[in-house]
């Protein structure tokens, strides 16, 4: 999924905190400085600096002050600033005309507050900025970039890309089209593939982006361009060169220096991936302190039936090939890796063998405990059939590897057997629960239908669809007890 904005609102917490506190601070110094001439009472006080600080947020929702921040000027910026302090103080002075809490005339207090804060926001912007530039490249929280080009072209685009130190990606590796110099470098970034193989290195690499751009005597991809798409990488063109797309969301934006048209198979405001992360940071919270709750009770009948970790971790696939350690409360003795291969003959997953289920499995704590109807009673089971063994994941959730809905992450074999069109399902971020799980997952053994459920979901995604799906999942567990 693609954030519409490459620098979006989800980016710009820095700028906002910095703003309130130089409002905070400029609202207490033009206090000090009209205390003669302007008295405000404790409480009147207080509930001000309140509400210069609601009125900044609600300012930044509704005109979205730092869109291009980091592209602006001195110049630009002194008017952006002087604007947005403007618009600040209108709602502030409109807010207390309606509750008519103003007291003695504030229009000093107001005036003085309005010019030291611009001088103060505009100060700490210009610092800000200047601090990021002399950071540079860093590839924390940034999105992982391959450049098709040509050997002719390629110096010139890595060149235009990397203009811009504040862009939201780093370029991890080119594809040269017209030779295969893989191995080699190209203004120090490492040539991963040539044209024939790039599909399959995308396939099973951490890619959340490509950009393309060849001379205009060369035609476009086109069968590459769509198979990235299909895949749920993002795909940059230059908008001098544009083809027909048949699949995807369309936007026009800028790439370093380079006006590009961007295709993805879904997009999203950054609004709504703010929503969505502040969701997960709440649920996540509340998660893991069930989470410490559950290790009191589970540590120690986990222990006795099968002495060894609590816990159990492993390696999975996130977004778009990102690589990250899932934990888990532990279900299964601890050789169950070392058994799955000989159980695969087994595995109920129709098809290619890229997921394994299968009935009583004898890995699972205490498989050889069943009632009188021949249901396992083990404590694995229990904990698997209570979900009680995902609960740890709410930790994979709060660090931003994982969301609360979204689609399995795939162990690392089962990523190596992917094909492009499997690859779709993790253009988002995995879930601890997603649209497949509450469509039946017990049931569902053909793993292309398992594809199709999740790409369903990434095309249709919305809040509300999110939170349908975190309702139908709590249902679905309360059915499964009841049930067993």
């Amino acid at each position: 999924m693609y954030k519409k904005s490459t620098y979006g609102w989800l980016k710009d917490w820095d700028f906002i905190l910095l703003d309130l506190l130089c409002m905070q601070v400029a609202f207490r110094a033009a206090y000090v400085l009209c205390s003669r001439f302007y008295f405000l009472s404790e409480q009147l006080y207080r509930s001000e600096t309140v509400i210069l600080a609601l009125c900044q947020i609600s300012v930044c929702f509704l005109f979205s002050p730092f869109r291009d921040i980091l592209r602006r000027g001195y110049l630009i910026e002194a008017g952006e600033t002087i604007k947005y302090i403007i618009l600040v103080m209108l709602l502030a002075v409109f807010y207390l005309f309606v509750t008519e809490q103003f007291g003695n005339d504030p229009r000093i207090l107001f005036l003085v507050t309005a010019v030291l804060s611009s001088v103060l926001v505009y100060l700490a912007r210009i610092f800000r900025k200047k601090y990021l530039l002399k950071k540079g490249r860093s590839s924390v929280g940034k999105q992982s970039l391959i450049v098709l080009t040509v050997s002719d072209l390629a110096e010139e685009v890595i060149f235009g890309l990397e203009s811009n130190p504040y862009d939201n990606f780093m370029i991890r590796g080119v594809v040269l089209l017209d030779q295969d110099r893989t191995g080699q470098q190209v203004s120090d970034i490492p040539v991963v593939a040539a044209g024939e193989n790039v599909l399959d290195y995308v396939c099973h690499e951490w890619v959340d982006e490509v950009f393309i751009k060849v001379p205009d005597s060369m035609e476009y991809p086109m069968n590459l361009i769509n198979s990235f798409i299909l895949m749920g990488v993002t795909v940059h063109l230059t908008l001098s060169k544009v083809e027909n797309i048949n699949e995807g969301k369309q936007l026009v934006e800028y790439l370093g220096s380079e006006t590009v048209l961007t295709t993805s198979i879904s997009m999203a405001a950054p609004k709504q991936l703010l929503y969505k992360r502040m969701m997960d940071i709440m649920g996540g919270i509340v998660g893991c302190l069930l989470t410490a709750v559950l290790f009191l009770f589970l540590a120690p009948a986990i222990y006795i039936r099968s002495p060894g970790p609590i816990f159990f971790s492993q390696v999975r696939i996130g977004q778009n090939g990102r690589r990250f350690k899932i934990y888990k409360f532990r279900s299964m003795y601890v050789d169950a890796e070392a058994k799955k291969k000989e159980l695969m003959e087994q595995n109920k997953v129709q098809g290619r063998p890229l997921m394994f289920k299968m009935d009583s499995d004898p890995r699972i704590i205490g498989s050889g405990r069943k009632n009188s109807r021949g249901v396992p009673q083990g404590i694995g089971y229990f904990i698997r059939r209570t979900s009680l063994d995902e609960f740890p994941q709410f930790w994979n959730v709060l660090k931003g590897e994982m969301s609360l809905v979204g689609t399995r992450p795939p162990t690392v074999d089962e990523w190596e057997q992917y094909s492009p069109q499997d690859r779709t399902r993790m253009a988002i971020k995995p879930g601890i629960t997603g649209l497949w799980q509450v469509s039946g997952r017990s049931d569902i053994t053909d793993f292309e239908e398992v594809v199709k459920l999740d790409t369903k979901y990434i095309k249709n995604w919305t809040i509300g669809l999110d939170c349908r799906i975190i309702l139908k999942t709590i249902g679905v567990i309360f059915n499964r007890n009841g049930a067993a």
